[in-house]
């Protein structure tokens, strides 16, 4: 079961455990997600605290052994104006999705949390031990239901594994799910929307202690994202065990790509120079950090194997589709 797989990177998620074998349900309220995006996978429309659906879901489709929790509010702007919605929608339906899936049995969860948790001050690596300072209230909800799922693993209601997604783009490579919002608030976003207006793209805070003062994230292929997520499914007992029964892993490339690099890298696909102007920092703007993946490589055989070149590549090539599909 996925929630939210009818959204980004819930679908490509459905889209890479289909391709390995595993049949998938889909429970997604369409708030963000696309309709195409569930046909063909047992989709079911509604909230995650609906109990009514999530009892007839349930029923429908018992032999459901895993659940992949993508579904969530994820705008970081827009959980700063409504903190409560956020913290309703992310953490407190949440608890209530996850009384309803204990009380059926299911105990294998695989979060999609964010490394928006950790402090991301450096502009450096950070592993699974890093310093945890979410800087919004989106942030605050990953790390709160993190602390849920180690809590209720504990206690024995369930055994969970906590991906921290880095910074996802790009699209499916063969395009059938991508970026369901045709204006992205992340950079890479940004850039496109720059690029296609004419108009120059901005960056913001060019006095950060990296490489070239510009801020840093670790952009990992969407796709390298979700084949992290059939290993974890696929290799649940073995990491989150009985004696150590939740587990936080971080997903990404294990490199930092600063703003300036990745407008080279756009410029790098596209042949075409993109017009650039410099501002201050914004409020809570950090320099950003990179992933140490070598957890992943341990216990997952994962690793990021897409450029971040591959990444605009897919996503401009998702952009000019998504058109289509809306």
């Amino acid at each position: 079961m996925i929630t939210g797989g009818a959204g980004y990177i819930g679908s490509t998620v459905a889209t890479a455990c289909i391709e390995a074998g595993n049949e998938v349900v889909i429970l997604d309220d369409l708030s963000k997600g696309l309709r195409a995006f569930g046909d063909g996978r047992n989709l079911y429309v509604g909230d995650i605290a609906d109990a009514a659906l999530l009892d007839q879901l349930l029923s429908d489709h018992p032999d459901i052994d895993a659940v992949v929790h993508c579904a969530a509010r994820a705008v970081v702007p827009e959980s700063v104006a409504d903190p409560l919605g956020y913290y309703d929608s992310n953490v407190g339906k949440t608890v209530l999705l996850l009384q309803r899936l204990r009380d059926a049995g299911i105990a294998r969860i695989v979060f999609s949390s964010s490394a928006s948790v950790y402090a991301g001050e450096s502009g450096e690596g950070v592993d699974e031990n890093g310093v945890l300072a979410p800087s919004s209230p989106y942030a605050t909800t990953k790390a709160m239901v993190e602390q849920i799922l180690h809590d209720a693993a504990a206690a024995g209601d369930f055994r969970a594994i906590a991906l921290r997604y880095f910074n996802p783009i790009g699209a499916d490579p063969q395009l059938r799910t991508g970026q369901q919002n045709p204006a992205p608030s992340h950079a890479l976003g940004k850039i496109m929307q720059a690029h296609a207006a004419g108009e120059p793209f901005t960056i913001t805070g060019t006095d950060w202690a990296t490489r070239d003062g510009s801020g840093l994230r670790d952009y990992i292929h969407v796709w390298d994202l979700a084949l992290a997520h059939v290993a974890a499914v696929q290799r649940f007992d073995e990491v989150a065990t009985a004696d150590e029964p939740y587990q936080v892993i971080n997903l990404g490339t294990g490199d930092g790509v600063t703003v300036r690099e990745l407008v080279a890298a756009f410029e790098r696909v596209t042949g075409e120079p993109l017009a650039v102007v410099e501002t201050g920092r914004r409020p809570g703007d950090q320099a950003g950090a990179f992933a140490i993946v070598d957890r992943a490589e341990q216990v997952l055989d994962w690793h990021a194997e897409r450029s971040v070149d591959d990444g605009v590549r897919d996503a401009i090539a998702w952009a000019e589709k998504l058109g289509a599909l809306r």
